[in-house]
This record gives structure tokens, C-alpha cells and sequence, in this order.
């Protein structure tokens, strides 16, 4: 959502004349100090013989006019009125901060943006940057909760333009918008904007090695998705050292989590396997179920890449339960595919098309590695339940999705799973064409894939 707004100017703190100013004088003032005349001032509405009849003290701005003058003196409507920055824009920001808090608490936000997007403009009407920048922000973090990336990314980006917020702050905000990025296919705007964090809280706050280790976790997850194995194990590296400075919890939980899911990626399935556990054993002291419920997922699936359907299950089902009611759609995604792959692996054909689609339908379009995944799931399923044509193309789809937006070797095992199903089916002529394709895909150098790049 675009804003023309003028920056906001600093209000000259200098000793006045006892007697008070009034509106028509700190018009005249202000307008002097920006080196406007009446008629560059004026403008639709506000003519300069209107502006004149002001500064003499014949005329009272009425708010709208009030409000087209402050925008373009860069001041907001209330210091030109009053000559004071405190009322309109207190009362503003307390009332964003319950719009805030009652999309954490309410089960239906609706209402709480609808207040937003009103207070956001009025905001913007009134040159209050800062209410602006902190309105648009948490309508960007209610968007990613409910899965829309596209307008979570606009939304969070026009807020952060408007406003300098810095990484150390808000690190929530930055980590949103990057998830956002990489959900929707721009891995490498993910990774730019992590990099920048990363030197940004690296320069600010050289001995906050907790913010550094939180970013460059985040670089490497980015970096992962992105295909760059080799640079994502570089970072963590530098993770690693720095963690030995940061002694809370949730930087070894994160350090954790990257090398496991790294390991994961590069099919090193005990390694992984060793570091989500330690992972978990954080995280089971702590409150925070949604990243506890995220471990036993990626440990379920990497007990399930092992044939170890039992343990698999006790996972998946503790994930479920601790994500609750209010999941996001990409974690639904995740999960329902997860369980469509264990019920397939148990010979329960028609409850992995149930959970396959569930998957699919959770991923929509906001989620496209998510959804490549959830129909190489729906594909296995529809395999197991007989409908050939139905399988066929959930592989199809799967492979396209999975080659733009999946890991390399999530690509390659697909088109394998593809081509035995065709063999299976006595497609011999198609099964020897996409495995054929799969090993040639296997042979390509491992270099750096550019996922979202179209």
C-alpha cells in the first residue's frame, strides 16, 4: 500500500515570547522556516488567499485544512493546532496498541483490522509517521498468521519504509518478513534481507551475540532453502563460535535446529536426528509449544525417512496436539503431509488422500515449497489407492513445484518416487523418461538454485 507522505521535520525547540503563539503565527513561522511562500503552500482546497486570511488571524483552519497544511509543513495536524506533539497521536498509539493486542487474544481478527487499516489511515492523513509505520506492521504480521505472504510482505515493507525500525528491536518483524519472502518463491530477497540484519545488529550491538546468533540462523535457513548447502554450513559455523558467548537457551535451540534441518537436507538423517533431539530437551522446559510442536514435526519426518513408522507417529501426534486450534496454514501443511506419508507407509490409502489433500488445500498458493511437498504426499496416496490418472499428474505438479521452490534433493526423489509408481503402473515408456530425468538431475553439480527468480 503506497503512502505520499512528506518526512517529518524535527519542531525547533527555541524560547518563545511569553505570549502564546497562535495557530495563524506558527503557520507564518513554519511556513517561513521551510522557505514556502503562500502560493507553494496552498493547494487543492487550501488557496493561498485562505492561508493569508490564517496567518492574519481572520480565518480558523477547519481539520481538513489543517491537515493538508501539516502534511506538507511536514508536522502533524495536532503541533500545528496546539504547538504540542501530545494528544491525538497518544491517543492513536493506545489505541493501536489494543488493535495489536486483540489480534493476539481474539479468535476472530477481523475486527481488530478493520481498526487497524482505519487507524492507518488516519495515520497517514495526519503525518503521524511513526503510528503509520507501527499500524502497517502489525496488519503485515496478522496477514503472515493467516497465511496471505503477498500482502504480508507488502505491508510489513511499507511499514519499515516508512519508519526506521531496526533489527534488534523488532527482530519478530524481520524474521516474518523473510519467512514471507521465502514462502512466496524470493529465497534470495530472504537472504539479502538477513544478511543486512545480520550486519546491521553485528555493527549496532557488537556484544548482543544472542541478536547474531538469531539472525545468522536465519541466514542459514534462507540459505538453505535457496540451495547454497555449502555457504549455510559457513554460517553456522560462525553461529556456532558466537553461541559459545550467548548463554540463553533459545540460541542453542535455534543453532540446533539449523544444523538439523541442514543435515536433514543433505541426507545425513542420524545427524539430524542427534540435533532436533537437543532441540526438543530445550525447548520441553520452556512455554513456547509452537516451536516445540515445529521440532517434533521435523523430527517425526526424519524418524519417517528411517522407517521408523512408531516413532514417527508419537511425534507427529505431539505435534498436533501442541499446535492446537490456531495453527498456521504452512505448519498445517507440513504436518497433514507428514501424516498422509505415515498412513501411506501403513498401507491406509484412503486416510493419506484425506490428509494428502488437507495438505494441499492448507498450503493454497501462499506456500509453494509447501505445496510441492503435500502433492509428492497426495501423489504417493493416490498411488496406494489405485487411481493411476489421479497420481500421475499430483506427481506432475509436485516435481514442477518442487524444482522452482523444494531442495534439490527433495526434486530428485520425486521424480524417482514418479518413475517407479510408472513402472509399477506399466507405463515403461514414461517411467524411463523421468527416471532418466531424475539421474540427470542427481549428476548436476550442486550449485546454488534460484528459487523464485522468474
Amino acid at each position: 500500500m503506497p503512502f505520499c507522505v512528506v518526512n517529518m521535520q524535527p519542531v525547533p525547540d527555541r524560547h518563545r515570547d511569553s505570549t502564546e503563539e497562535t495557530i495563524g503565527q506558527r503557520l507564518k513561522r513554519l511556513r517561513h522556516e521551510r522557505r514556502l511562500s503562500q502560493r507553494e503552500l496552498a493547494s487543492p482546497g487550501v488557496s493561498y488567499a485562505y492561508i493569508s486570511r490564517i496567518e492574519g488571524g481572520a480565518r480558523r483552519p477547519s481539520v481538513k485544512a489543517l491537515r493538508m497544511l501539516a502534511r506538507k509543513l511536514g508536522v502533524t495536524a495536532d503541533y500545528l493546532e496546539t504547538g504540542s506533539e501530545i494528544r491525538d497521536t497518544e491517543e492513536r498509539e493506545l489505541r493501536i496498541a489494543d488493535a495489536e493486542l486483540e489480534l493476539r487474544l481474539a479468535d476472530d481478527t477481523a475486527d481488530a483490522e478493520r481498526k487497524l487499516d482505519s487507524l492507518l489511515s488516519d495515520s497517514v492523513e495526519a503525518g503521524d509517521i511513526l503510528a503509520a509505520s507501527r499500524a502497517s506492521i502489525a496488519l503485515g504480521l496478522a496477514s503472515a498468521h493467516a497465511g496471505h505472504n503477498h500482502d504480508a510482505i507488502e505491508r510489513l515493507e511499507a511499514g519499515l519504509e516508512l519508519a526506521d525500525v531496526s533489527p534488534s528491536v523488532r527482530p519478530d518483524v524481520y524474521a516474518t518478513l523473510g519467512r514471507a519472502l521465502a514462502a512466496s518463491g524470493d529465497t534470495q530477497r530472504a537472504v539479502d534481507l538477513f544478511e543486512r540484519c545480520l550486519d546491521e545488529v553485528s555493527r549496532e550491538s557488537p556484544d548482543d551475540f544472542t541478536a547474531q546468533v538469531r539472525f545468522t540462523t536465519y541466514l542459514s535457513y534462507a540459505l538453505t532453502d535457496l540451495g547454497d548447502l555449502e555457504r549455510a554450513e559457513g554460517v553456522l559455523q560462525d553461529a556456532i563460535a558466537k553461541a559459545e558467548e550467548a548463554t540463553d537457551a533459545y540460541s542453542r535451540v535455534r543453532l540446533y535446529w539449523s544444523v538439523a534441518r541442514l543435515n536433514d537436507v543433505q541426507g545425513r538423517s542420524a545427524a539430524a536426528l542427534t540435533y532436533i533431539r537437543r532441540a526438543i530437551a530445550l525447548l520441553d522446559v520452556t512455554d513456547d509449544t509452537l516451536h516445540l510442536a515445529r521440532a517434533h514435526l521435523l523430527a517425526g519426518s526424519i524418524m519417517l525417512s528411517q522407517d521408523n513408522v512408531k516413532g514417527a507417529g508419537r511425534h507427529f501426534e505431539l505435534a498436533e496436539r501442541l499446535y492446537g486450534p490456531s495453527a498456521e496454514p504452512d505448519d498445517l501443511a507440513g504436518l497433514y503431509a507428514e501424516q498422509s506419508k505415515l498412513a501411506a507407509q501403513c498401507g491406509d490409502a484412503d486416510e493419506a488422500v484425506r490428509r494428502g489433500e488437507a495438505a494441499v488445500e492448507a498450503a493454497s498458493d501462499e506456500y509453494l515449497r509447501e505445496r510441492g511437498g503435500a502433492l509428492w504426499a497426495l501423489a504417493e496416496a493416490k498411488a496406494l489407492q489405485g487411481d493411476v490418472d489421479g497420481a500421475h499428474e499430483a506427481f506432475r505438479q509436485a516435481t514442477e513445484l518442487l524444482g522452482e521452490h523444494g531442495h534439490r534433493r527433495d526434486h530428485v526423489e520425486a521424480h524417482r518416487a514418479w518413475g517407479k509408481f510408472l513402472r509399477r503402473a506399466g507405463r515403461e515408456e514414461q517411467a524411463l523418461e523421468v527416471l532418466e530425468r531424475a539421474t540427470d538431475l542427481a549428476a548436476e553439480p550442486a550449485a546454488v538454485e534460484s528459487h523464485g527468480h522468474r
